[in-house]
């Protein structure tokens, strides 16, 4: 159930001594081939971490023999600095590796503007190096944790073939392509340029449409590395559900475990006239945090969603809007309708459904509650 499920795969995580409370920090994913091929998708932030700058760089290059990812420090607006330390990362494994440093992906996280420990994260790799299992993918989902309760990995795929990966993140969840750091690999013998077809279209509809906390991180990365040990070559429409798949199944599990989150929300926006106008509403529904603090209290306050989906450019007529709240039709053409005594919010899951009665497109973003743990959380953390 991780990124040592496909063949081909060694991984690792270990305790480096990046944390200062003394757990795992520093994973190590190794793609032994034949093939080394991969695509990646980035945050959008124009404030980038010094490791999405080169994973960016090295990604272009079509090739990924190995990934490196630490926890205990983003290593994000640290200057030159910061990015020759970026670079020695990928250096230093290479050289443990036997590999070239252009095929070595670099992935950080934690605080942001404070450097790493290089005298503890280089002997590491070195550590992590002699620790590479085809059993060691679960190690190095732990090892990427920050404020994660939980490490998160999942597992698709088809005849002869295994699509498996890893994610971790838990705040700064409202991505632009990507969600935190999420590796994902495959047996499957495929080239680059369907790999990034399929990645790309995976996490369009999955991490790119979990709106957490609408805060986008400096760090997000999503890597998707084949090693071509299955010798199997699947058709494009199976590969790519695969892919999906695994990518909707950690995307959820991220929203499950957000920082203070006691409500997950599945927000469907139907009958719109566009896929972007439903997206769109979606997100603003989402991000609205008068309504997350209903959600939180148990109160189906619909006002909040008809004024969140106010504030949006999607087409739509006021007095011809619907909202249900756990399918309960509690506003029916823009005014009152069911009992909103109706509807029942004891359950970890709320269902929130905006009909834009506009045309035919939907989409489904999932979000959370905003609660006392969260703002805890946000104001404690420094690690």
């Amino acid at each position: 159930m991780s990124v040592t499920a496909a063949k081909g795969f060694t991984a690792a995580g270990i305790a480096a001594g990046i944390k200062e409370s003394g757990g795992p920090d520093l994973a190590l994913v190794v793609n032994n081939g034949p093939r080394l091929a991969a695509a990646g998708v980035f945050t959008s932030n124009r404030v980038k971490a010094a490791p999405v700058l080169w994973s960016e760089q090295v990604v272009r290059g079509g090739a990924v023999g190995a990934v490196v990812l630490n926890s205990g420090g983003a290593n994000a607006c640290t200057g030159p600095k910061g990015f020759q330390d970026t670079h020695a990362t990928a250096e230093k494994a290479a050289e443990v590796l036997g590999q070239s440093a252009g095929e070595v992906a670099v992935a950080s996280t934690g605080l942001i503007g404070v450097l790493l420990p290089m005298d503890k994260l280089l002997p590491g790799i070195e550590q992590a190096a002699a620790e590479l299992s085809a059993h060691g993918g679960e190690k190095a989902a732990i090892a990427i944790k920050t404020t994660d309760t939980v490490h998160k990995t999942a597992v698709a795929g088809g005849e002869g073939w295994t699509v498996g990966g890893m994610a971790k993140g838990a705040g700064m969840l409202a991505p632009g392509l990507a969600t935190m750091l999420v590796v994902l690999t495959t047996d499957a013998d495929l080239d680059t340029e369907t790999l990034d077809k399929a990645l790309r279209a995976a996490t369009r509809t999955t991490f790119d449409r979990v709106d957490s906390d609408g805060c986008m991180s400096t760090n997000d990365t999503v890597l998707l590395l084949a090693s071509g040990a299955s010798a199997v070559i699947p058709g494009y429409e199976e590969f790519a559900e695969a892919v999906r798949t695994v990518c909707d199944d950690l995307a959820r599990q991220l929203i499950g475990d957000a920082e203070g989150a006691s409500k997950d929300i599945r927000i469907e926006v139907v009958n719109a006239a566009t896929e972007d106008d439903a997206v769109e509403v979606g997100r603003s529904i989402a991000r609205n945090n008068l309504l997350k603090c209903a959600i939180h209290g148990e109160d189906p306050n619909w006002g909040r969603v008809l004024s969140a989906i106010g504030t949006t450019r999607a087409a739509f007529e006021p007095d011809a809007l619907n909202v249900a709240i756990n399918g309960v039709w509690v506003c029916k053409n823009g005014s009152v309708g069911e009992d909103r005594d109706l509807v029942d919010m004891r359950y970890r899951e709320v269902k929130i459904t905006a009909d834009l009665a506009a045309g035919s497109a939907s989409a489904v973003i999932w979000a959370n509650d905003l609660t006392a743990d969260y703002v805890h959380e946000n104001s404690a953390y420094s690690s």
